[in-house]
C-alpha cells in the first residue's frame, strides 16, 4: 500500500485536496457500457446459492417478466466456491450464469471476499479483526477480516484470480463487483505494523511525525517506531492528529485491498467495468479518494420510512453520488422494496413509496436501479428483509408493483446518460468531517452531516439543484458555493475560495469552518484565519448555546444598515416567517465585522449587538458568514437572500411543500413526497414520458406520485 507523497508548499503529510485521475491512463469502460442496448438498468442482488436449482429456472422467468436486465451474483458465495482451503466448486455458478445469459439478463459478478468462510478464521485466527479494546471478533456474521492481514490478502486474491480466469469470457459478465460495503477497521498487531509503515511513508522520520502529532502535549513523544500503535482504548482523550491519521490510514488500507482485487480483474477483462458499493455519507471511508479508482460509482441507499426528512437526505446523497461520478451517471446498487430488518422498528413502505424513491434517484442522475434482494431469504440474519419476490411469492401486490416499475423504466431509456445541471456547489470533505468530530471539541451537537442537511434543505425546497464537490474543486462554473462546515482548511483551499469570490462568485460559509490546518492544528489568530480577508470578518470565541434561555437574533433592515433614521424598524427584504427575530441554537461565535456588514445580530447576553450573519463585498463577488445555527425558518430566509445575491432560481417558482423539482437534461421531474395531493403550475406545455399524455397549465400530483415532463418540440 502506498502512502501520501509530499504535498503542496513542501509540507509533509498533507494530502492533496482532491485525488486526480492519471491523465495518461487509457479510457476505462463505464456505466455506458452496461446501458448501451439495455437502457435504464433494473434488477437486484441474486443469491441462487440459497435455493435449490429448480427455483433458478423460475427466477429467470420471473426476472424476464419484470424486465430485469442486470443482477448482482456471488457477493457472499466464498464458502460455496471454496468449501475448504484450495478447492474450487464453480459448477453451480457456471449453471447460474448460463441460465441468466440465456434469459437475456446481464451479470454484475462479485468477488466474494467480503465474508470469508469459517475455515479461514478457524485455521488462521490472525485474519480476524480486533477492536480498539483488544478483543478479537469472530466468524458467524460477516466482514470478519482484517484489511492488513497478509494471509487474508493472499487467500482473497487467489480466489479472485481463479474467478477472473474462469469467467473472463463468459457472455453474461457485464460488470465486476469488488467486495461489499467496505468499512472494516482493525487494531491487531498486523494493522499496527501496517499503520507504522503508512506513517513512515507519510512523514519520513519520527521528528516530523512528533511535530505533526504535537507530542509535546501530555508527554507523548515517540522515540522508536515500534512504540506507535493504532489508537486503542485509552484512559482519556486520545491524540487528535493520531486519530485523524488512523482514519486516513484505514480508508487507504481498504482502498489498497479494493485496488488489488480490481487490478486482477482489469488485467484479465480490460473491457469490463469494475465497481464496489458505497454507502452514502459513510464516515469511515473517504469516497472522494475512492471514486477515481472506480469505473462505475454505485451506492446503497436505505431511507428510514418514518423520517420526515428522508426525501431531503436521499436527494443530498444522490447528489453526492453524482459528484463522485464527476457529474456523470451513477448506479443505485441497493435499495429496498419495503421494510428492512436491521432497524429497531421496521416500518413498511406505503404504496408507491419504493417507486417514488427509485425515480428520485433517476432524476438525480442514476442510470441503474437495483434492490437487495431478488428473492427474500428463508433463513439467515436477513430473512425479514424485503425483496423483489417476497416470501408469499410472485402472486403478490408487491411483486406486481415491481413488474410495473420495471416496465415503466423502459420508457425512460432516452434519459440514460443525460446530465443534471446545477449552478450551486456544496463543499464536503471526509477528512474535515473526521477532524471536526474528534473528541474534546467545544460541543458534540454541531455535527457535520446535520450542517450539510441544514444548508441543503432550503435549496431542495426551492427546487435549486446542487452539486457536491470536494475542497479544491473547480468552482468557476457555479454562481453560488456553500460551505456548511470545513473545519480543516488548507491554504490552497482558502485561496481557491477567495479567488472564486474575487472573480464574481457568491460564497456562503457556515460556523466552525477554517478552524484547523490539515494536521488538525488550530489556525492561530482571529478565526477563520485563512478566510478572514474574503469574509471581511473575524472571530475570537466559540460559544455553544444553552437550551434555556433561548438566544435571540434579529435581522437588520437594509435601510438600518445604510444608517437611514427613518427606516421602518425590524424590516428586511425577505423576513423570516416568524418575524424579524429568530432563535439561535446549539452554537454561536463572537465575531467582529471588519469590511463586512452585519445582516443579523444577537440580542441577548454577552453577545448582544454582535453580528450573527455577515455579508462582505469582495472583488466583484460577495461572501456570507453564518456564526450560529439558526432555526429552520431563519435558515430559509437566509438562503433566499443568498440565492438572490447569486441570481439563482429554482426550476419552478412557488413549489408546494413536499414537492421536489429537478431537471435532468431538458426533462423535468416532479415528485410529491407529501401526504396529500399537490398542485403545481407549469411554465410550458410538456409531454409526460411515463404515460405519453400532454400536460399544460397546472397539474395535481397525488401523494407519492411522480411525473416526468419533456418539453414539446
Amino acid at each position: 500500500m502506498t502512502g501520501d507523497s509530499p504535498q503542496r508548499d513542501g509540507t509533509p503529510g498533507l494530502r492533496p485536496d482532491r485525488p486526480a485521475a492519471a491523465s495518461d491512463q487509457p479510457a476505462r469502460p463505464g456505466l455506458h457500457s452496461l446501458t448501451a442496448g439495455r437502457g435504464m438498468l433494473f434488477g437486484g442482488d441474486y443469491n441462487p446459492e440459497q435455493w435449490p436449482e429448480e427455483v433458478w429456472v423460475e427466477d429467470v422467468a420471473l426476472m424476464r417478466a419484470a424486465h430485469v436486465n442486470l443482477v448482482t451474483v456471488g457477493v457472499f458465495s466464498w464458502a460455496r466456491i471454496e468449501p475448504e482451503p484450495g478447492t474450487r466448486d464453480f459448477g453451480w455458478l457456471d449453471r447460474v450464469l448460463d441460465l441468466l445469459h440465456d434469459g437475456g439478463i446481464a451479470v454484475d459478478l462479485a468477488t466474494p471476499t467480503a465474508s470469508p468462510p469459517p475455515w479461514l478464521g478457524h485455521r488462521w485466527p490472525e485474519t480476524l479483526p480486533v477492536d480498539e479494546s483488544g478483543h478479537r471478533l469472530y466468524y458467524g456474521a460477516r466482514n470478519q477480516w482484517c484489511p492488513s492481514s497478509p494471509i487474508y490478502r493472499e487467500r482473497a486474491l487467489a480466489l479472485v484470480t481463479d474467478l477472473a480466469d474462469r469467467y473472463a469470457d463468459h457472455p453474461a459478465l457485464a460488470m465486476w463487483h469488488v467486495g461489499n460495503e467496505y468499512g472494516q477497521v482493525c487494531h491487531c498487531d498486523d494493522t499496527a505494523a501496517a499503520f507504522r509503515g503508512w506513517l513512515r511513508e507519510r512523514y519520513g522520520d519520527l521528528a516530523t511525525l512528533n511535530e505533526a502529532w504535537g507530542t509535546t502535549f501530555w508527554s507523548q513523544h515517540y522515540g522508536q517506531w515500534d512504540e506507535i500503535l493504532t489508537p486503542r482504548r485509552a484512559p482519556y482523550l486520545r491524540n487528535p492528529t493520531q486519530m485523524l491519521d488512523f482514519q486516513r490510514f484505514c480508508s487507504d488500507a481498504l482502498l489498497a485491498h479494493y485496488r488489488a482485487e480490481r487490478d486482477i480483474l482489469r488485467r484479465r477483462t480490460p473491457s469490463v467495468p469494475v465497481t464496489t458499493n458505497f454507502m452514502g455519507f459513510f464516515k469511515p471511508v473517504d469516497y472522494w479518494a475512492w471514486a477515481p479508482h472506480e469505473d462505475v460509482v454505485a451506492n446503497d441507499w436505505y431511507p428510514f420510512p418514518g423520517d420526515p426528512r428522508s426525501p431531503v437526505r436521499a436527494a443530498l446523497t444522490h447528489d453526492l453520488m453524482r459528484g463522485l461520478a464527476g457529474g456523470g451517471p451513477w448506479m443505485l446498487l441497493e435499495q429496498a422494496t419495503d421494510g428492512v430488518n436491521w432497524q429497531k422498528h421496521n416500518l413498511p413502505k406505503p404504496a408507491g413509496q419504493f417507486r417514488l424513491e427509485s425515480l428520485q434517484a433517476v432524476a438525480r442522475g442514476a442510470d441503474g436501479l437495483c434492490y437487495f434482494q431478488w428473492r427474500a431469504s428463508r433463513f439467515g440474519a436477513e430473512r425479514y428483509h424485503a425483496a423483489m419476490v417476497p416470501h408469499a411469492g410472485a402472486d403478490t401486490r408487491l411483486h406486481t408493483r415491481v413488474r410495473e416499475h420495471g416496465a415503466e423504466l423502459r420508457r425512460l431509456a432516452p434519459l440514460v446518460g443525460q446530465p443534471v445541471p446545477a449552478r450551486v456547489a456544496l463543499v464536503h470533505d471526509w477528512q474535515s468531517w473526521w477532524a471536526c468530530e474528534s473528541d474534546g471539541r467545544p460541543s458534540d451537537r454541531l455535527l457535520v452531516t446535520d450542517q450539510l442537511l441544514r444548508f441543503y434543505e432550503p435549496l431542495w425546497r426551492r427546487g435549486v439543484t446542487v452539486d457536491l464537490v470536494p475542497p479544491g474543486a473547480e468552482l468557476s462554473g457555479y454562481r453560488l458555493v456553500v460551505v456548511p462546515n470545513l473545519f480543516l482548511l488548507s491554504d490552497a483551499t482558502a485561496e481557491s475560495l477567495t479567488s472564486y469570490v474575487r472573480d464574481g462568485g457568491v460564497l456562503l460559509v457556515g460556523p466552525f469552518s477554517g478552524v484547523a490546518d490539515p494536521l488538525g492544528h488550530i489556525h492561530t489568530g482571529r478565526f477563520p484565519a485563512p478566510l478572514r480577508e474574503v469574509l471581511g470578518a473575524s472571530g475570537e470565541a466559540w460559544l455553544p448555546v444553552a437550551d434555556d434561555p433561548p438566544l435571540r437574533c434579529r435581522w437588520i433592515a437594509d435601510a438600518e444598515q445604510r444608517g437611514d433614521a427613518d427606516a421602518p424598524a425590524g424590516t428586511v427584504p425577505d423576513p423570516s416567517p416568524t418575524g424579524v427575530e429568530f432563535t439561535a441554537t446549539i452554537w454561536s461565535e463572537l465575531m467582529r465585522a471588519e469590511s463586512a456588514r452585519p445582516v443579523a445580530t444577537f440580542l441577548d447576553g454577552d453577545l448582544a449587538g454582535a453580528p450573527a450573519v455577515l455579508r462582505n463585498e469582495f472583488g466583484t463577488g460577495r461572501a456570507w458568514y453564518l456564526a450560529t445555527v439558526p432555526q429552520e425558518a431563519a435558515m430559509v430566509a437566509l438562503t433566499d437572500r443568498v440565492l438572490a445575491d447569486a441570481a439563482v432560481t429554482g426550476v419552478l417558482p412557488d413549489l408546494p411543500d413536499g414537492v421536489e423539482a429537478v431537471r435532468r437534461g431538458d426533462t423535468l421531474f416532479l415528485l410529491n413526497h407529501g401526504a396529500g395531493p399537490a398542485r403545481v403550475t407549469l411554465t410550458e406545455p410538456a409531454g409526460e414520458l411515463l404515460t405519453g399524455d400532454r400536460v399544460e397549465g397546472a397539474l395535481t400530483l397525488a401523494p407519492r406520485d411522480v411525473v416526468v415532463l419533456k418539453p414539446l418540440a
